[in-house]
């Protein structure tokens, strides 16, 4: 029986050198419907598009857009998880400042509270209209798109734990995805009207993160 030689080295760095050129390409095509679609949302301030346009936006062809998604579903789901992967990133970014454990992690909260928070001046289509109607129709793809983002506070939560700075008793991960749908609900609902009922009234950064922090039962 005869065994088979293994490839030459050169063969092998040519093959390796070839799909290294072909994923490079793909992405920069995904990146190009990305970059269509996005710019598409903002001039019409909604994700009411046709994959069509897209795909003359991004000057590609519709074959390549059915290469690298599924459909227009597929395509808004990319450009979500985007956004919150960059609004993860940019988090992790401004918690580098304080020294204590639990002050990043009061950073990171109102940090998230805030850019949650509904602006009438700003059109985001894909966290008003798209995310409420992901979440009952896809609930798990809610779940991967959110996961940047617990990552981010289940590693700060570690580290206020390891500091001693939280309650003994408690999951770090389990407590940061509560915290975070916590205060991506509170902040979903913030209307920014002012009302004489001082329930009303729309929820501060502070508020929520000394509720995050305290809960209401006494001490």
């Amino acid at each position: 029986m005869t065994i088979p030689s293994e490839e030459p080295a050169w063969k092998q760095r040519a093959v390796e050198r070839s799909i290294k050129t072909a994923k490079l390409r793909a992405a920069q095509r995904v990146q190009r419907f990305l970059d269509a679609a996005q710019a598409i949302i903002i001039e019409k301030g909604s994700t009411d598009f046709t994959v069509q346009e897209v795909v003359d936006r991004s000057r590609q062809s519709l074959r390549s857009f059915y290469l690298q998604f599924d459909g227009k579903h597929e395509l808004l789901l990319a450009l979500f998880e985007d956004a919150l992967s960059r609004s993860a990133d940019q988090i992790r970014a401004a918690t580098s400042g304080p020294d204590e454990p639990i002050e990043r992690l009061k950073v990171a909260i109102q940090l998230l509270f805030e850019s949650s928070r509904p602006d009438p001046t700003a059109k985001r289509p894909l966290f008003t209209d798209f995310a409420p109607r992901l979440l009952v129709s896809h609930p798990s793809e809610v779940k991967i798109a959110h996961a940047p983002l617990l990552a981010l506070l289940t590693e700060l939560m570690e580290e206020a734990s390891a500091a001693g700075q939280l309650r003994a008793d408690i999951n770090p991960k389990r407590m940061a995805a509560m915290t975070m749908q916590t205060v991506m609900f509170n902040a979903a609902q913030s209307s920014g009207q002012e009302s004489e009922d001082p329930a009303a009234h729309p929820i501060s950064a502070d508020e929520l993160w000394d509720f995050c922090a305290h809960g209401f039962a006494a001490r």
